[in-house]
Protein backbone atom coordinates (compact mmCIF):
# COMPACT_ATOMS: atom_id res chain seq x y z
CA UNK A 1 0.00 0.00 0.00
CA UNK A 2 1.17 3.48 -0.83
CA UNK A 3 1.48 5.82 2.12
CA UNK A 4 -1.36 8.26 2.42
CA UNK A 5 -0.25 11.75 1.71
CA UNK A 6 -1.82 14.60 3.58
CA UNK A 7 -3.56 17.19 1.41
CA UNK A 8 -1.57 20.30 0.70
CA UNK A 9 -3.08 23.64 1.56
CA UNK A 10 -1.94 27.03 0.29
CA UNK A 11 0.24 28.85 2.70
CA UNK A 12 -1.55 31.66 4.54
CA UNK A 13 -0.61 35.15 3.42
CA UNK A 14 2.34 36.46 5.36
CA UNK A 15 1.69 39.36 7.69
CA UNK A 16 3.34 42.68 6.79
CA UNK A 17 6.58 43.46 8.58
CA UNK A 18 6.18 45.36 11.87
CA UNK A 19 7.94 48.42 10.48
CA UNK A 20 5.34 48.69 7.70
CA UNK A 21 2.51 48.47 10.20
CA UNK A 22 4.06 51.16 12.38
CA UNK A 23 4.81 53.38 9.37
CA UNK A 24 1.23 53.04 8.05
CA UNK A 25 -0.21 53.83 11.48
CA UNK A 26 1.97 56.94 11.69
CA UNK A 27 1.61 58.34 8.16
CA UNK A 28 -2.14 57.68 8.06
CA UNK A 29 -2.67 58.78 11.65
CA UNK A 30 -4.68 61.86 12.62
CA UNK A 31 -1.65 64.07 13.33
CA UNK A 32 -0.03 63.60 9.93
CA UNK A 33 -3.37 63.87 8.12
CA UNK A 34 -4.23 67.11 9.93
CA UNK A 35 -0.82 68.47 8.97
CA UNK A 36 -1.38 67.48 5.32
CA UNK A 37 -4.84 69.07 5.39
CA UNK A 38 -3.36 72.34 6.67
CA UNK A 39 -0.73 72.27 3.91
CA UNK A 40 -3.42 71.70 1.27
CA UNK A 41 -5.34 74.76 2.50
CA UNK A 42 -2.16 76.86 2.59
CA UNK A 43 -1.23 75.66 -0.91
CA UNK A 44 -4.70 76.62 -2.18
CA UNK A 45 -4.17 80.15 -0.85
CA UNK A 46 -0.70 80.46 -2.39
CA UNK A 47 -1.90 79.21 -5.78
CA UNK A 48 -4.66 81.81 -5.72
CA UNK A 49 -2.18 84.55 -4.80
CA UNK A 50 0.07 83.58 -7.71
CA UNK A 51 -2.66 84.69 -10.11
CA UNK A 52 -2.21 88.31 -8.95
CA UNK A 53 0.49 90.26 -10.79
CA UNK A 54 0.86 92.72 -7.90
CA UNK A 55 1.37 90.00 -5.31
CA UNK A 56 3.84 88.16 -7.53
CA UNK A 57 5.81 91.36 -8.04
CA UNK A 58 6.19 91.78 -4.27
CA UNK A 59 6.36 88.20 -2.97
CA UNK A 60 6.80 86.00 -6.05
CA UNK A 61 9.99 84.19 -4.96
CA UNK A 62 8.56 83.52 -1.50
CA UNK A 63 5.35 82.04 -2.93
CA UNK A 64 7.28 79.85 -5.38
CA UNK A 65 9.57 78.59 -2.62
CA UNK A 66 6.60 77.84 -0.38
CA UNK A 67 4.83 76.04 -3.22
CA UNK A 68 7.90 73.90 -3.92
CA UNK A 69 8.31 73.07 -0.22
CA UNK A 70 4.67 72.02 0.13
CA UNK A 71 4.92 69.90 -3.02
CA UNK A 72 8.02 68.23 -1.57
CA UNK A 73 6.08 67.33 1.57
CA UNK A 74 3.28 65.86 -0.56
CA UNK A 75 5.78 63.75 -2.51
CA UNK A 76 7.40 62.46 0.68
CA UNK A 77 3.99 61.62 2.15
CA UNK A 78 3.00 59.66 -0.97
CA UNK A 79 6.32 57.77 -0.96
CA UNK A 80 5.90 56.88 2.72
CA UNK A 81 2.39 55.60 2.08
CA UNK A 82 3.65 53.47 -0.82
CA UNK A 83 6.45 52.10 1.38
CA UNK A 84 3.97 51.32 4.16
CA UNK A 85 1.29 49.66 2.04
CA UNK A 86 3.24 48.31 -0.93
CA UNK A 87 1.11 47.34 -3.91
CA UNK A 88 -1.97 47.70 -1.72
CA UNK A 89 -1.51 51.46 -2.14
CA UNK A 90 -2.56 51.21 -5.79
CA UNK A 91 -5.62 49.10 -4.96
CA UNK A 92 -7.17 52.02 -3.09
CA UNK A 93 -8.90 54.47 -5.49
CA UNK A 94 -8.33 57.43 -3.16
CA UNK A 95 -4.62 56.66 -2.92
CA UNK A 96 -4.39 56.46 -6.72
CA UNK A 97 -6.22 59.80 -6.90
CA UNK A 98 -3.64 61.40 -4.57
CA UNK A 99 -0.80 59.85 -6.58
CA UNK A 100 -2.13 61.24 -9.88
CA UNK A 101 -2.82 64.72 -8.47
CA UNK A 102 0.67 65.01 -6.98
CA UNK A 103 2.23 63.44 -10.08
CA UNK A 104 0.69 66.07 -12.36
CA UNK A 105 2.40 68.78 -10.33
CA UNK A 106 5.79 67.14 -10.98
CA UNK A 107 5.48 67.40 -14.77
CA UNK A 108 7.74 70.24 -16.03
CA UNK A 109 5.48 73.19 -16.81
CA UNK A 110 7.53 74.55 -19.69
CA UNK A 111 7.36 74.37 -23.46
CA UNK A 112 4.45 72.27 -24.72
CA UNK A 113 3.55 71.35 -21.13
CA UNK A 114 3.09 74.96 -19.98
CA UNK A 115 -0.67 74.47 -19.95
CA UNK A 116 -0.20 71.90 -17.16
CA UNK A 117 0.95 74.69 -14.84
CA UNK A 118 -2.70 75.67 -14.42
CA UNK A 119 -3.47 72.12 -13.27
CA UNK A 120 -1.42 72.60 -10.11
CA UNK A 121 -4.58 73.80 -8.44
CA UNK A 122 -5.84 70.21 -8.64
CA UNK A 123 -3.77 69.63 -5.51
CA UNK A 124 -6.57 71.38 -3.63
CA UNK A 125 -8.83 68.45 -4.55
CA UNK A 126 -6.80 66.29 -2.17
CA UNK A 127 -9.13 67.62 0.52
CA UNK A 128 -11.70 65.22 -0.91
CA UNK A 129 -9.54 62.25 0.05
CA UNK A 130 -8.18 63.63 3.32
CA UNK A 131 -11.43 64.80 4.94
CA UNK A 132 -13.61 61.73 5.74
CA UNK A 133 -16.94 63.59 5.45
CA UNK A 134 -16.05 64.83 1.95
CA UNK A 135 -14.94 61.34 1.00
CA UNK A 136 -18.31 59.91 2.04
CA UNK A 137 -20.18 62.53 0.01
CA UNK A 138 -18.09 61.78 -3.10
CA UNK A 139 -18.68 58.07 -2.59
CA UNK A 140 -22.42 58.68 -2.38
CA UNK A 141 -22.30 60.75 -5.57
CA UNK A 142 -20.51 57.94 -7.37
CA UNK A 143 -23.17 55.46 -6.28
CA UNK A 144 -25.82 57.86 -7.60
CA UNK A 145 -24.31 57.94 -11.11
CA UNK A 146 -26.67 55.26 -12.56
CA UNK A 147 -29.73 57.16 -11.37
CA UNK A 148 -28.29 60.49 -12.52
CA UNK A 149 -27.55 58.95 -15.92
CA UNK A 150 -31.18 57.87 -16.29
CA UNK A 151 -32.39 61.36 -15.40
CA UNK A 152 -29.92 62.86 -17.89
CA UNK A 153 -31.30 60.63 -20.65
CA UNK A 154 -34.85 61.73 -19.80
CA UNK A 155 -33.82 65.41 -19.86
CA UNK A 156 -32.06 64.87 -23.19
CA UNK A 157 -35.21 63.32 -24.61
CA UNK A 158 -37.34 66.21 -23.34
CA UNK A 159 -34.90 68.74 -24.79
CA UNK A 160 -34.95 67.04 -28.17
CA UNK A 161 -38.76 66.90 -28.33
CA UNK A 162 -39.16 70.55 -27.32
CA UNK A 163 -36.31 71.62 -29.64
CA UNK A 164 -38.00 70.03 -32.67
CA UNK A 165 -41.29 71.71 -31.73
CA UNK A 166 -39.60 75.09 -31.19
CA UNK A 167 -37.75 74.84 -34.53
CA UNK A 168 -41.01 74.19 -36.37
CA UNK A 169 -42.89 76.93 -34.52
CA UNK A 170 -40.35 79.76 -34.18
CA UNK A 171 -37.48 78.92 -36.54
CA UNK A 172 -38.73 81.06 -39.42
CA UNK A 173 -39.08 84.25 -37.38
CA UNK A 174 -36.10 83.72 -35.05
CA UNK A 175 -33.43 81.76 -36.95
CA UNK A 176 -30.64 82.80 -34.56
CA UNK A 177 -32.44 81.16 -31.64
CA UNK A 178 -34.52 78.42 -33.23
CA UNK A 179 -33.21 78.06 -36.78
CA UNK A 180 -31.94 74.51 -36.25
CA UNK A 181 -32.48 71.79 -33.69
CA UNK A 182 -29.03 72.47 -32.24
CA UNK A 183 -29.71 76.18 -31.83
CA UNK A 184 -33.10 75.44 -30.33
CA UNK A 185 -31.57 73.06 -27.78
CA UNK A 186 -28.99 75.68 -26.77
CA UNK A 187 -31.71 78.34 -26.45
CA UNK A 188 -33.85 75.99 -24.39
CA UNK A 189 -30.84 75.29 -22.17
CA UNK A 190 -30.52 79.04 -21.53
CA UNK A 191 -34.23 79.15 -20.71
CA UNK A 192 -33.83 76.19 -18.33
CA UNK A 193 -31.11 78.07 -16.40
CA UNK A 194 -33.57 81.01 -16.06
CA UNK A 195 -30.85 83.36 -17.31
CA UNK A 196 -32.52 86.28 -19.19
CA UNK A 197 -35.18 83.88 -20.38
CA UNK A 198 -38.12 86.28 -20.07
CA UNK A 199 -36.92 89.64 -21.38
CA UNK A 200 -34.17 88.16 -23.54
CA UNK A 201 -36.05 85.37 -25.37
CA UNK A 202 -39.65 84.67 -24.43
CA UNK A 203 -41.09 88.20 -24.59
CA UNK A 204 -39.54 88.97 -28.01
CA UNK A 205 -41.01 85.69 -29.27
CA UNK A 206 -44.39 86.52 -27.76
CA UNK A 207 -44.47 89.80 -29.67
CA UNK A 208 -44.95 87.76 -32.85
CA UNK A 209 -46.49 84.65 -31.28
CA UNK A 210 -48.75 85.84 -28.41
CA UNK A 211 -49.52 82.30 -27.28
CA UNK A 212 -45.86 81.20 -27.13
CA UNK A 213 -46.13 81.11 -23.33
CA UNK A 214 -48.16 77.91 -23.75
CA UNK A 215 -44.94 76.32 -25.03
CA UNK A 216 -42.35 77.92 -22.74
CA UNK A 217 -44.06 77.67 -19.33
CA UNK A 218 -44.62 73.86 -19.47
CA UNK A 219 -41.01 73.45 -20.63
CA UNK A 220 -39.71 75.47 -17.67
CA UNK A 221 -41.90 73.57 -15.22
CA UNK A 222 -40.76 70.20 -16.56
CA UNK A 223 -37.08 70.87 -17.24
CA UNK A 224 -36.18 73.35 -14.50
CA UNK A 225 -38.25 72.43 -11.50
CA UNK A 226 -39.33 68.80 -11.88
CA UNK A 227 -36.22 67.23 -13.42
CA UNK A 228 -33.66 69.17 -11.40
CA UNK A 229 -35.52 68.29 -8.21
CA UNK A 230 -35.24 64.66 -9.30
CA UNK A 231 -31.47 65.15 -9.54
CA UNK A 232 -31.40 66.52 -6.02
CA UNK A 233 -33.65 63.73 -4.75
CA UNK A 234 -31.41 61.01 -6.20
CA UNK A 235 -28.27 62.56 -4.72
CA UNK A 236 -29.86 62.99 -1.28
CA UNK A 237 -31.17 59.42 -1.41
CA UNK A 238 -27.71 58.12 -2.34
CA UNK A 239 -26.09 60.03 0.55
CA UNK A 240 -28.73 58.69 2.96
CA UNK A 241 -28.17 55.14 1.70
CA UNK A 242 -24.40 55.54 2.07
CA UNK A 243 -24.79 56.73 5.66
CA UNK A 244 -27.22 53.90 6.41
CA UNK A 245 -24.84 51.28 5.00
CA UNK A 246 -21.97 52.75 7.02
CA UNK A 247 -24.10 52.71 10.17
CA UNK A 248 -25.14 49.09 9.54
CA UNK A 249 -21.49 48.08 9.08
CA UNK A 250 -20.58 49.82 12.33
CA UNK A 251 -23.43 48.12 14.20
CA UNK A 252 -22.47 44.74 12.72
CA UNK A 253 -18.84 45.24 13.76
CA UNK A 254 -19.91 46.21 17.29
CA UNK A 255 -22.24 43.21 17.51
CA UNK A 256 -19.50 40.88 16.26
CA UNK A 257 -17.08 42.32 18.83
CA UNK A 258 -19.68 41.87 21.57
CA UNK A 259 -20.21 38.24 20.52
CA UNK A 260 -16.46 37.62 20.58
CA UNK A 261 -16.21 39.14 24.05
CA UNK A 262 -19.17 37.05 25.25
CA UNK A 263 -17.72 33.86 23.76
CA UNK A 264 -14.35 34.60 25.34
CA UNK A 265 -15.98 35.25 28.70
CA UNK A 266 -17.93 31.98 28.52
CA UNK A 267 -14.77 30.08 27.58
CA UNK A 268 -12.83 31.65 30.46
CA UNK A 269 -15.67 30.88 32.86
CA UNK A 270 -15.83 27.25 31.75
CA UNK A 271 -12.06 26.94 32.11
CA UNK A 272 -12.28 28.40 35.61
CA UNK A 273 -15.05 25.94 36.52
CA UNK A 274 -12.97 23.02 35.27
CA UNK A 275 -10.01 24.17 37.32
CA UNK A 276 -12.21 24.45 40.43
CA UNK A 277 -13.58 20.95 39.85
CA UNK A 278 -10.10 19.54 39.35
CA UNK A 279 -8.89 21.31 42.48
CA UNK A 280 -11.86 20.02 44.46
CA UNK A 281 -11.26 16.46 43.23
CA UNK A 282 -7.59 16.77 44.17
CA UNK A 283 -8.47 18.01 47.67
CA UNK A 284 -11.01 15.23 48.19
CA UNK A 285 -8.52 12.61 47.04
CA UNK A 286 -5.87 13.98 49.41
CA UNK A 287 -8.40 14.07 52.27
CA UNK A 288 -9.33 10.40 51.70
CA UNK A 289 -5.67 9.47 51.59
CA UNK A 290 -5.06 11.25 54.89
CA UNK A 291 -7.98 9.46 56.58
CA UNK A 292 -6.84 6.10 55.23
CA UNK A 293 -3.34 6.72 56.57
Amino acid sequence: MQPRTSPSFPAPPSAPPPWRTRLAAWVEGPRVQRFVTALIVINAVTLGLETSAEVMAQAGPLLRTLDAAILSVFVVEILLRIAARGLGFFRDPWSVFDFVVVGIALIPASGPFSVLRALRVLRVLRLLSVVPSMRRVVGALLTAIPGIGSIALIIGLIFYVFAVIATNLFGGAFPDWFGTVGRSMYTLFQIMTLESWSMGIVRPVMEQYPYAWVFFIPFILIATFTMLNLFIGIIVSAIHSEEQVRQEKTEAALEHAAQDITATSHADLEALRREIRDLRSLLEARSRADRAG
